[in-house]
């Protein structure tokens, strides 16, 4: 009856998610039901042959205790640098700058050798082919959707540079949405560690379900673009050169020969470990910097949405001291009805309950049960409107004081948070891709919204498989 009621959730989300790509779709007539059929079997596919099948299991195991490996690694040299404020959280505490900011700056490195010694492309072009053979898509879409499972949504189109500027619109969304509905390697394994802990056996279950997730968001980036801006014959011909009035055979790997990784341009080994470590220094500075911000204005926000009956109030009546007193105190009964109703996690109607109020609906949809959908809507709100990085750590804060979420919630909030979508992204990648094709710039402004509302749906398809699978 459980996995019957879990299954009806799972459907019912992706239905909706579905629903929704459709009704925001640029050219529904164009819409290929084939390749959606194909590429949410590919979802399935993938995560049963991760979560369920043994010998796959296994190999993502040994990968999820590499990437956990990997926080080893840092903490030696951030313990080098930094001393025992780096381990010793019994006397220091968590200190995200110390535990996980320089995670992000040695993986950075790290992809960087991989990249250089040409093994991180073997295993992006295992997955393109799989996408462009399994799904019809063109060579640099495949690419670059398979390149941000593994690498960021500015350092992706970097593969395929030398074709971008000849993308057609429905390409160029494929490789946006792909941007927002996956994460960066570097920005991966600082994840596994804060919501992880110290704890290698949490590090573990995060890091394996954190690439899960990013893997099967690859194909579900896919069924969004290509719902929301389908592919049509005549733009495809026009780039590709295939004599063709069928989009599925103008751009199979055979007949599309674009199907190439841009080649690493590093002096040697050196140089690609210090432009690694660089950029990584660069996106710890950036990330630090945001959360510190945006923490801060949330909070602010949070202040001024709890005293906001107060101030209307106060507008409406004046100074008069008894009618204040009074409606001071309706304010505060108001608020603490809410704090009591919510089990303490919010302490009244702030920023943060408003955006719970308005994702709760998704979080339902997407199989959360329903005590913890106010929490896992506030950690969607928080990721849409801010960011991820935000999101995470308010997960992190809410897992380790006394509301934590129920299982299920916990592992479907950390498939649905596991992805750059959010407002930030679409100037992030107008102003990264333009940077390289200058030409499409006109088209990335025009389909930013749209990636947004793509990548944030493919997230929340993962999610409600995820619930599936618990």
């Amino acid at each position: 009856m459980t996995f019957a009621y879990d299954l009806f959730r799972c459907v019912l989300g992706l239905a909706v998610m579905i629903g929704v790509c459709y009704a925001f779709s640029r050219n529904r007539k164009a819409i290929d039901w084939r390749l959606v059929g194909i590429g949410l079997t590919m979802q399935f596919i993938l995560a049963i042959l991760i979560l369920k099948v043994k010998g796959v299991s296994i190999i993502f195991d040994y990968i999820a205790t590499g990437f956990r490996k990997t926080l080893e690694f840092t903490a030696a040299g951030s313990e080098f640098l930094f001393g025992s404020i780096v381990n010793d959280m019994d006397s220091f505490g968590y200190i995200f700058a110390f535990q996980v900011l320089p995670t992000v700056v040695f993986f950075s490195a790290l992809t960087a050798v991989l990249y250089y010694l040409g093994i991180l492309q073997k295993v992006v072009y295992g997955l393109a082919w799989l996408l462009s053979k399994a799904m019809g898509l063109s060579g640099p879409e495949s690419l670059a959707v398979a390149a941000n499972v593994f690498i960021g949504q500015t350092e992706a189109p970097l593969v395929v540079k030398p074709y971008l500027e000849k993308m057609t619109r429905s390409e160029l969304l494929s490789v946006m949405v792909g941007g927002m509905a996956t994460i960066a390697g570097s920005v991966f394994v600082a994840y596994v560690g804060f919501l992880g802990g110290s704890d290698p056996e949490m590090q573990q279950f995060f890091a394996k379900h954190l690439l899960t997730a990013s893997m099967i968001s690859a194909p579900a980036a896919i069924v969004c673009a290509k719902m929301l801006l389908p592919e049509t014959s005549e733009e495809l011909a026009a780039v590709t050169g295939a004599d063709s009035e069928d989009p599925h055979t103008a751009h199979t790997p055979q007949k599309d020969k674009r199907l190439e990784m841009a080649a690493d341009d590093s002096n040697n080994l050196l140089d690609a470990i210090s432009r690694g470590t660089t950029d990584g220094l660069k996106l710890a500075v950036n990330v630090g910097a945001m959360l510190l911000v945006f923490t801060a204005l949330i909070f602010m926000l949070n202040e001024i949405f709890l005293g906001v009956t107060d101030i209307v109030n106060w507008l409406a009546m004046g100074a008069n001291s008894e009618v204040w007193d009074s409606a001071e105190a309706m304010g505060n009964t108001w608020n603490q009805t809410i704090a009591a109703a919510t089990g303490g996690r919010f302490e009244g109607f702030s920023f943060t309950y408003l955006l719970a109020l308005c994702f709760a609906p998704v979080a339902w949809i997407i199989g959360v049960p329903g005590q913890d959908i106010t929490v896992v809507g506030q950690l969607l709100g928080l990721k849409t409107v801010i960011n991820e990085f935000v999101a995470y750590d308010t997960f992190r804060v809410v897992q380790e004081s006394g509301g934590r979420l129920s299982p299920k919630a916990t592992l479907i909030a950390a498939y649905a948070l596991c992805g750059f979508a959010n407002f930030a992204s679409i100037g992030i990648q107008v102003g990264g891709i333009s940077a390289i094709a200058p030409g499409q710039r006109k088209n990335l402004t025009d389909l930013g919204m749209i990636a947004l509302l793509g990548g944030t749906i493919a997230c929340l398809m993962t999610g409600a498989i995820a619930g599936l699978f618990y």
